[in-house]
């Protein structure tokens, strides 16, 4: 008669997060704990809900995966263009059988924007060669750091080991992804959307208030407010003029100081995730302070100091996943930033011509430079105003002068 009456109390397994990984991840805490860090933080999910955030991201990881990219080699001192290796098909073209090498990079680049891991994809290697590079969802690769202070980092996928060469890691700055380290600013800007919106969801502010001296009893309050309702509501009696009797007034409700300054902590919370992402205001849509010359100056902001170090670290993460030791000694990949200029088509024009000029550039260089064929004598390096070419000097030809 021992059981149930006196059953041993189960025990209870107690585990810690994997070795070598901090305790304070944010992504951690809200997978376990199931809440953001901070009382007044928000969730994973809800920050990706402020549309500055997804404008930072789509900005950023769209733009790396959209420029062109290439294998290079160094042959004497200059780079050539390499058009035959294993590992150049799934970064230009098809990554696997379901994934595209846009998305791939895409993918790659948000990840290590929105979480501190960085962004992860496994290299399935045959024989050797790299067959397909798959980015699993995240979380099922693991990542954990040496604990002697060398960085070194591990990989685990599903719980199991995998070599360091067989991963793209892709990072941020400080190890830490923009939207962690900006989790205060993007609050301030979700609870003033959740402000704004609650305001005109519950409608709790009144269009005005009739106020009168005398008492008039809930009847009276009843037929006067139906009778203001018949008389003014809608949009065919917008415009009446309203009559009231017996002292009563009418006040508009109508916004306060504080109330009108939200737009204006709103616009500010945005630069603040902005600048956190470090992408020019224009760049989420914010066109207040933008004028004609500022613009192209935010412009190559953009590129300089938002796109490069981030098109450098991903140049990077495949180099060190796609190419043995011995290759990297002398090819690399590179991505061609000069398409980013193709908008404005007379700076582009004129860049080309000035170029070709000052005979830097042959006009067969220039050609190529703009997706153009080359054409013949146009490898010759030569200033087309003082170097120009030989016109027709009307001489007729030998067989003319016989005839």
């Amino acid at each position: 008669m021992r059981w149930p009456f006196n059953k041993p109390a189960a025990t209870v397994e107690e585990k810690s997060l994997p070795a070598g990984t901090a305790s304070g991840d944010p992504d951690l805490y809200e997978l376990f704990a199931g809440g953001a860090p901070s009382g007044f933080g928000v969730s994973h999910g809800q920050a990706l809900s402020v549309p500055a955030v997804q404008a930072c991201i789509r900005a950023i990881s769209e733009a790396v995966a959209t420029s062109p990219l290439a294998l290079k080699r160094k042959v004497g001192g200059e780079l050539v263009d390499v058009d035959e290796h294993p590992a150049l098909p799934l970064v230009t073209r098809q990554a696997n059988g379901w994934t595209d090498s846009f998305s791939l990079i895409r993918d790659l680049v948000a990840q290590a924007l929105t979480s501190d891991s960085g962004g992860l994809a496994w290299v399935n290697r045959v024989r050797g060669q790299p067959m397909e590079i798959i980015n699993y969802v995240p979380g099922s690769i693991t990542v954990e750091y040496d604990s002697k202070g060398t960085q070194e980092p591990s990989y685990r996928l599903a719980g199991k080991r995998i070599r360091q060469s067989d991963v793209i890691h892709v990072r941020g700055a400080f190890s830490r992804a923009p939207l962690n380290m900006a989790r205060d600013s993007i609050a301030v800007a979700w609870t003033i959307e959740q402000h704004i919106g609650n305001l005109f969801k519950q409608g709790a502010r009144p269009g005005g208030v009739i106020t009168t001296p005398k008492p008039v009893g809930e009847a009276g309050v009843a037929k006067m407010l139906a009778g203001w309702r018949a008389a003014f509501e809608g949009a065919q009696a917008s415009g009446r003029t309203a009559l009231l009797y017996d002292s009563a007034t009418f006040a508009p409700m109508t916004f306060s100081s504080v109330d009108a300054q939200t737009l204006e902590l709103l616009k500010e919370a945005n630069l603040q995730i902005a600048r956190a992402f470090r992408v020019p205001p224009s760049m989420i849509y914010e066109l207040s302070r933008m004028t004609w010359s500022n613009f192209e100056a935010a412009g190559r902001d953009w590129i300089t100091y938002s796109l490069m170090p981030w098109l450098r670290a991903v140049e990077g993460a495949l180099d060190r996943a796609l190419l043995t030791d011995e290759e990297r000694s002398e090819f690399g990949f590179k991505f061609d930033v000069d398409d980013t200029t193709q908008a404005d088509l007379t700076a582009r024009a004129t860049a080309v011509a000035t170029l070709v000029t000052n005979e830097i550039l042959s006009p067969n260089d220039a050609r190529d430079w703009l997706g153009m064929p080359p054409r013949e004598g146009g490898d010759v390096y030569r200033n087309p105003a003082i170097n120009p070419t030989p016109a027709n000097t009307n001489t007729l030809s030998e067989a003319a002068d016989a005839a």
